[in-house]
Order: C-alpha cells, then structure tokens, then sequence
C-alpha cells in the first residue's frame, strides 16, 4: 500500500514534496489546521503537522527524523498587521483565519508574556471590525508590505527571536505510531532528497511566483530565512514554547 501524507499547499513546504510523486507517494491537500484529525483518524500516514498540535497528538505520533519548519529571525509568512503599535492591543480584538493553528498560541504567547497584555479577543476574520489581522503562509506572503488600514505589521518568528534568541519551530514531520519501519525509512530518505533538490530547484528558477507577488529573489530570500530540521537550538525552543504555554494556560 503506498504511503499517503498531507500537504500544506504554501511555498515553504514544497521541497519536501518534490521527489514524491517519483518515489510513489500520494499526497492529500489539507489545511494547518486539519492535519492532527487527519493523522488521528488515520486518513494519513505522515504529514508536517503545526507544533501546538504535535503537542497535542502526544504518544499517538512518532517524528520522522527531525524534518521541521522553523525560522530563523523572520518567519516572512506569519504576520501581524495592526491598526495600533502591538504594545497597545489591550483589549484589541484579533481577526485569525481558520486555517491557523500555531500562529494564534504563539500571539497569545508574545502577548501575554513578551508584552504584558492580558486582555484580548481573538475573532474571525468575518466578525469586522477588529484592531489587528493575523494572516500565515501564501496569504501572509502575497501582503508582505503591508495591509490598507493596518500601519503597523509584525513579523511572528522575528518577534520570538528578538525576545528568545532562538528559531521558532512552526511545524514539524511526524508519522501514526503504526507505520511501518520500511515504510518510515522510505519517507525519511524522500524527504532528504527532496529537501537536497527541490530548496535547489526554489534557488534556481527564473520565472516570478505571480500568485505571491513573488520574483525569483524574493523566494530566495523567502527560503534561506528557514531551516529544516531541527538542531538544538530548535529543540530548545520547542521546550521553551510548551513551557510557556503551561504558564498561559495556568498547567
């Protein structure tokens, strides 16, 4: 039976697809925020699943090796825009699109712990008219410079290495506790190769992404801001995050 991962359609993911299709690997398309439910009811083997989420799944998951997404000062696709300095969004109300799972905890993170402010509403991006937009992956990439009405925009992963020092660990591949060893080490290997060559492929294109407002540079510097695996700096950023989740959280 051929393996069967998720696949989060955003530019940062795609190397790690591009030696899939040749290997025999079939992909599903989902959203952040649908990968745990897809690995838990095992309508997938493998995926790179948000980080609040690997928290979340506990024993029921197994990493694949240390392939992650992680930034390394700015995240480029994690932004907030607001209508006011961050240091002022007491009481603010916060528009978050559905598809976000990791991007609002670690808000509610800077906010709370970086910042001091403890009062603020998160909202749907329907529910206007809000203080503050928060907007991942392409979409945050297409608005880069900025969004009409919201002077103010600020850089997630930048945020947390200004106040950590550390890379921020967006998400990270893992697999059911059930796959097969064969087939664990059949993914880790295209998962290698496709980072080797598809990041390659990303650095040498010639044609704009014009669905991202992106020239070939901009997806050059867009891909060198990140890394793909997690060293010991990211490690100690995910304990750092979890911990201060439990301090929010009150656990």
């Amino acid at each position: 039976m051929a393996i069967t991962v998720g696949r989060v359609n955003y530019l940062h993911n795609e190397p790690f697809y591009f030696d899939m299709v040749r290997r025999g690997v079939d992909w599903r398309d989902l959203t952040p925020s649908t990968m745990a439910e897809a690995i838990r009811s095992g309508d997938i083997d493998a995926a790179p699943v948000p980080i609040l989420d690997c928290f979340r799944l506990g024993d029921a998951i197994q990493n694949v090796a240390g392939f992650c997404i992680a930034s390394i000062d700015r995240a480029g696709s994690v932004n907030l825009y607001s209508t006011k300095p961050i240091e002022e969004l007491d009481a603010g109300r916060i528009a978050v699109i559905d598809d976000s799972v990791t991007a609002p905890k670690l808000l509610e993170v800077l906010l709370k712990l970086k910042y001091g402010i403890e009062s603020f509403e998160f909202v749907s991006t329907q529910d206007q008219p809000y203080d503050a937009l928060l907007l991942i992956g392409n979409q945050a990439l297409r608005q880069r410079r900025g969004v009409r009405g919201f002077p103010h925009t600020y850089d997630l992963g930048q945020e947390w290495n200004q106040w950590t020092k550390l890379p921020f660990v967006f998400s990270r591949w893992v697999a059911r506790n059930d796959m097969d060893s064969k087939d664990m080490a059949l993914l880790e290997d295209i998962l290698y190769v496709g980072l080797e060559d598809g990041v390659d492929a990303l650095y040498h294109m010639n044609e704009p992404r014009d669905e991202l407002l992106m020239l070939p540079r901009d997806v050059v510097n867009h891909i060198q801001g990140l890394r793909y695996y997690i060293g010991l700096s990211e490690q100690k950023s995910i304990n750092q995050f979890k911990d201060m989740i439990a301090q929010i959280d009150g656990q």
